[in-house]
């Protein structure tokens, strides 16, 4: 589906908050972490790089879409516990050795801001607005957005697994508008899926797809592009 226009916010002034998509909108998953993390237990273990890396990879495929259910930091803690021992299993290490390896590559550590996230963020704040992230995603957000060093200039951040409701079910954009106190149409929506911004839209939001690989010709490439859209909101 192609991405509609963004429209402008249905009065001058009505803008109050943005609301983010966290992954490849303000954060992203470094593959090359994978490959340093390939080169920390090869050598600590006496494995093969390539074959610590394949078996990363393969066991973040198995498990990618198992953390739905997760509902608190209890569960995801046992989540992870799981999680390095079968990722031990496939390396032909003890399970002893799942929580050294879990705890020098834990999740967080293979994220990183998107260019110029702090900067855009933090002129945000700056400029009065609420900014809140709303990610199908852990319920250890606080902890991702810290590692990416964002997490000062967020004043929501709703992981979707903490509701039981997950994007694009409207529930998840009532939860997180509630919590930044203001109503839909007062909230700019930024995610990089298309069904995430037609759910907001369909609840009065004004929405935009970001596409930071520069494929998707209607979408925003950059996250400055976003300070763009709020001057013509603001000022609509």
């Amino acid at each position: 589906m192609t991405p509609q226009p963004v429209t402008r916010f249905p009065s001058s002034g009505a803008l109050r908050a943005v609301l983010f998509d966290r992954d490849d909108t303000i954060a992203f998953t470094d593959q090359s972490v994978y490959a340093e993390a390939a080169r920390w237990a090869a050598a600590k273990y006496g494995l093969n790089a390539r074959a610590v890396g394949a078996a990363m990879l393969a066991q973040w495929e198995a498990r990618a879409l198992t953390w739905w259910e997760l509902r608190t930091h209890d569960d995801e803690a046992a989540f992870w516990e799981k999680y390095g021992l079968e990722l031990m299993d496939r390396l032909g290490l003890r399970p002893a050795d799942a929580g050294a390896f879990m705890a020098a590559y834990p999740y967080e550590r293979f994220m990183k801001p998107v260019p110029h996230a702090r900067e855009v963020l933090g002129e945000l704040r700056a400029r009065g607005l609420k900014v809140g992230v709303l990610s199908n995603t852990l319920p250890s957000i606080d902890r991702t957005l810290e590692a990416v060093g964002l997490h000062d200039l967020v004043d929501v951040a709703v992981a979707t697994c903490t509701v039981g409701i997950h994007k694009p079910d409207a529930g998840a954009f009532l939860h997180a508008v509630q919590a930044l106190g203001v109503r839909p149409e007062e909230v700019l929506f930024v995610d990089d899926k298309q069904e995430n911004v037609d759910a907001a839209r369909a609840l009065g939001m004004t929405a935009t797809v970001i596409d930071l690989r520069g494929e998707n010709g209607n979408a925003i490439h950059d996250l400055r592009a976003v300070l763009e859209l709020v001057d013509v909101g603001v000022g609509a």
